[in-house]
């Protein structure tokens, strides 16, 4: 069985509209701190990481308190947005959240979806995964037989825990919920 931690971002210096690929803003590298604090009392284990820069930055703490390097994995990523003006991109998002996943037509979604869950399922040792709002929501959803594009609200550098075990991914802990919008 591996343990698995999944942490939302720190809070990015712009929102989904503003950037393409934001870095922290003053509190979100303050929230990495934290989470560092948090589950630097673990023993050192993998860390993975989504490419995308609020990501990486939340992971660095870590991986500097570990002495260890995070394995980029874009399976692990931001939902991939059918076009790339931020403006159109947010309205997307924003059309597209309250739904199911039953009702996305575009089959990049469902294969990065199967995609996002495959990262996780095969993971075989304790690991931290730095993602994103719809991804933990993808395997949090996955793991309750959900098809529901948010399932829950991660707060930013949130901590959500599941097991892993031949394949099958079972909850054990939801991560604080925000009250806020995505961002």
């Amino acid at each position: 069985m591996a343990r698995i931690y999944l942490v939302r971002h720190g809070q990015a210096a712009a929102g989904f509209d503003a950037d393409h690929d934001p870095g922290l803003n003053e509190l979100g590298h303050d929230q990495a701190q934290a989470v560092c604090q948090k589950l630097g009392q673990k023993d050192p284990m993998g860390v993975i990481s989504s490419p995308l820069r609020r990501c990486r930055e939340t992971a660095q703490p870590l991986c500097d308190f570990w002495k260890v390097t995070p394995r980029i994995v874009s399976e692990v990523a931001e939902i991939p947005s059918p076009t790339d003006d931020l403006t159109n991109r947010t309205e997307w998002l924003r059309s597209i959240m309250p739904g199911t996943w039953g009702d996305v037509d575009d089959p990049t979604l469902a294969d990065w979806r199967e995609q996002a869950i495959g990262a996780v399922a095969t993971l075989t040792q304790d690991t931290v995964v730095f993602s994103h709002f719809i991804a933990i929501n993808v395997i949090v959803g996955h793991m309750q037989n959900d098809d529901r594009m948010v399932v829950f609200r991660p707060d930013n550098c949130s901590v959500t825990v599941v097991d892993v075990r031949n394949g099958n991914i079972d909850l054990v802990e939801l991560g604080a919920e925000a009250s806020t919008h995505v961002g």
